[in-house]
């Protein structure tokens, strides 16, 4: 099944697995992690860049997932948004960690290389607008963070976000145009934009 695939009803959708995984059945953990591990590891992918770190970012994200199962949450019928908001603050801590161990390196390595450099204005307003957003985005629902990065930073059709979130074709639309015009007022002061690309 993809991860775009809608949650079946009943039996068989997120909150009746997670259900079934807090008694013990990992075989019901084990199609929840297939439902949902493509999408967790596209959005590891966008944060950490690399394969190797993104897979790593899933194991974690699934492993702190079945050993904290009795936090794990549904949102709108789907876990998708608990398992992005757990990537997230996974991939984040290593992007964190991998960058305290790179600014250790020697200055005068880093000189070798200025064609792999921005300037120092664009690495600046790089790094006020990444912080802006990821500012504005931590401040959203986990159902809005997970829409976010569906729609805004994967380009996510409305109808594969719908069966991602398990909401309906409209619901998705108007929560990402409430989405939109909640970051276009947040980024505002900076006078930055997120992308305004339109899914259909």
């Amino acid at each position: 099944m993809s991860a775009t695939e809608a949650p079946a009803a009943s039996a068989d959708g997120d909150a009746a697995l997670l259900e079934a995984a807090r008694r013990g059945d990992r075989a019901a953990f084990g199609r929840l992690y297939d439902r949902h591990a493509p999408t967790t590891y596209r959005y590891a992918l966008s944060i950490v860049r690399e394969p190797i770190d993104a897979e790593d970012v899933v194991q974690d994200v699934f492993l702190t997932t079945w050993t904290r199962i009795a936090d794990a949450t549904v949102v709108d019928a789907s876990a998708l948004p608990w398992l992005l908001t757990t990537a997230r603050f996974t991939a984040l801590n290593l992007v964190r960690s991998r960058t305290r161990a790179r600014n250790r390196t020697d200055d005068a390595d880093l000189s070798l290389h200025p064609d792999h450099r921005e300037s120092p204005e664009g690495e600046v307003e790089r790094r006020l607008l990444v912080a802006a957003i990821e500012d504005a985005v931590s401040e959203l629902s986990e159902t809005d963070q997970a829409l976010y990065y569906l729609c805004i930073e994967q380009g996510s059709s409305y109808a594969d976000a719908a069966s991602a979130l398990g909401a309906s074709h409209g619901a998705v639309r108007n929560r990402l145009s409430r989405l939109r015009a909640t970051l276009r007022a947040a980024l505002r002061p900076l006078d930055l934009h997120p992308s305004e690309g339109e899914n259909r």
